[in-house]
């Protein structure tokens, strides 16, 4: 691809493959386009081999993790990327990190979805609640930057954190039915809990998402990424 037929955004996906093959199709559909050319040129790098996020977060060793995405966001940058995305949110545990060893930008879902909390839904000063990894959860991922930002961030009980992962791993990830009703004990206890807007923060709830009815009070990192790109491209 040539830099003259438009910036070319760069994806490191795989985690996992089917979150990016929801995240390119969220692209496809939220793009103005009447003709193919009308479409984002892009580079996805699907690199399922990556290692579990969770699992090196909960390790205490994110040096591998690291390592594998810093070279992917190099070769993405050296294939021509104008910027990249990372549809994974346990991921930007080393965001900042990766971003140190690229000169082209790197679009951070999670301070995205802060922005759009505060911005778009009017959420400053209230009640947030996450849906994530255990990674995501116990790095803070998300706690933080909501608490610099102003928002207050409430996670699920020991029990729904447990039911969330048994969606996210044992679920969507390894193809399989999921039960509704251990999703909707989740959103009950977090509305109960006086959250305003509950954040999809684990692009694995995106693709339960997409395939079952959920309510308004969800918002959705992954989607917030998509529109963004879309933004920084058109």
């Amino acid at each position: 691809m040539k830099k003259e037929e438009g910036k070319i955004l760069g994806i490191i996906g795989g985690m996992g493959p089917l979150a990016t093959n929801i995240f390119y199709k969220m692209l496809i559909d939220m793009t103005p386009a009447h003709k193919d050319q009308d479409h984002i040129n892009m580079i996805i790098l699907s690199h399922a081999t990556m290692p579990d996020r969770t699992q090196a977060i909960e390790s205490g060793d994110l040096s591998v993790l690291l390592m594998k995405l810093q070279e992917d966001a190099t070769f993405l940058e050296k294939s021509g990327a104008d910027f990249i995305a990372i549809p994974c949110n346990t991921s930007h545990v080393v965001m900042d990190d990766i971003q140190k060893t690229v000169s082209i930008p790197i679009v951070n879902m999670v301070r995205e979805t802060i922005a759009s909390l505060i911005e778009d839904y009017g959420c400053l000063n209230q009640k947030v609640g996450i849906m994530a990894t255990d990674g995501t959860v116990d790095a803070e991922i998300f706690q933080k930057e909501m608490i610099n930002r102003g928002l207050v961030p409430v996670v699920p009980n020991h029990e729904n954190q447990k039911k969330l992962m048994h969606i996210i791993y044992d679920g969507v990830k390894a193809g399989l039915p999921v039960d509704s009703c251990d999703f909707e004990e989740v959103e009950q206890q977090l509305r109960d809990s006086g959250c305003k807007k509950i954040i999809l923060a684990c692009t694995e709830l995106s693709c339960y998402a997409m395939e079952n009815p959920i309510s308004d009070i969800y918002v959705d990192a992954m989607e917030i990424l998509a529109r963004k790109v879309i933004s920084l491209c058109k």
